[in-house]
């Protein structure tokens, strides 16, 4: 165990406090010695690190420079594809006023056709309307005519001028022989000639112009009792029997027919047996 005893005043005058702790002696800060290949390295790396940032900053510089040539490149190409597309699109634009005025040249054309071919259907149109009115107006000038010509047909055979008759009849005959609408009338101008024949005993005649009649009026009675009157004339009793049938069953209850045909059946019975023996004598 160590004592430490007091100790007076030194001589300058300082006062030691007793303490019971060791008193160290002072020191000196530790020098702290550097490692010369640390340092060495720092240097360098520094250096490397000065090196790269101006190489960097040679690089963005140049890398500028570059990027600055290459968007003026850029710039001047844009230029040009931009006045190449102004002058495709004045070209487009061009082509599409062409394009539309051809079409409005097409539509006016078009309607032109039409309005052309319209007023070529209204003037057809009008033609044909022209050519039914100009046709009825033919039929009924023809028919006028014939009518015309019968009334003095009738007129001359009142008087007994059978034969001026016939060519009144014969003239309205002709007006209207081929208008369908003219059957009627064609039909009594023929039984007119056939009575006018009658008249004039000419009874061949008169059977022709009443098959005319007949031909286009089939039930027309007075025709037929005039035939078969031409028929008796002629001794065609059976053909005249056959013409008064007709009459009978177009009307039963004629009388001039039924009392026609009573007194023709015994005369077509004479005639049948006449021939037979005529047909017998012939044979001996």
């Amino acid at each position: 165990m160590v004592v430490i005893e007091p100790v007076e005043s030194n001589s300058i005058g300082e006062k030691v406090e007793n303490t019971n702790e060791k008193v160290l002696p002072k020191t000196k800060p530790p020098v702290v010695k550097r490692d010369e290949s640390t340092t060495t390295s720092s240097l360098a790396a520094s250096s490397s690190s000065s090196s790269a940032a101006r190489i960097v900053e040679e690089s963005t510089s140049h890398g500028n420079t570059a990027v600055g040539d290459a968007s003026d490149g850029f710039e001047t190409a844009s230029e040009a594809d931009l006045n190449d597309d102004e002058d495709d699109l004045v070209g487009e634009e061009q082509r599409t006023e062409e394009a539309e005025k051809e079409e409005a040249k097409e539509g006016n054309r078009e309607e032109g056709l039409v309005g052309s071919k319209e007023r070529d259907n209204a003037n057809d149109q009008h033609q044909e309307q022209q050519v039914d009115l100009n046709q009825e107006q033919i039929i009924e000038k023809a028919l006028a005519e014939a009518n015309d010509a019968k009334l003095e047909g009738n007129t001359l055979f009142k008087d007994g001028q059978y034969e001026e008759a016939l060519s009144k009849y014969d003239i309205a005959l002709q007006a209207v022989s081929s208008i369908p609408e003219s059957v009627e009338l064609r039909s009594v101008c023929h039984a007119n000639r056939a009575a006018c024949y009658s008249k004039m005993k000419k009874f061949e005649d008169t059977i022709k112009e009443c098959t005319k009649a007949l031909e286009l009026n089939a039930s027309y009675i007075k025709v037929l009792l005039r035939r078969a009157e031409a028929h008796e004339m002629l001794e065609h009793f059976e053909e005249a029997i056959a013409d008064i049938t007709k009459v009978l069953e177009v009307d039963p209850s004629h009388d001039q027919a039924r009392r026609q045909i009573v007194r023709l059946k015994p005369l077509a019975d004479e005639k049948r047996e006449k021939m037979k023996e005529e047909m017998i004598g012939e044979h001996c």
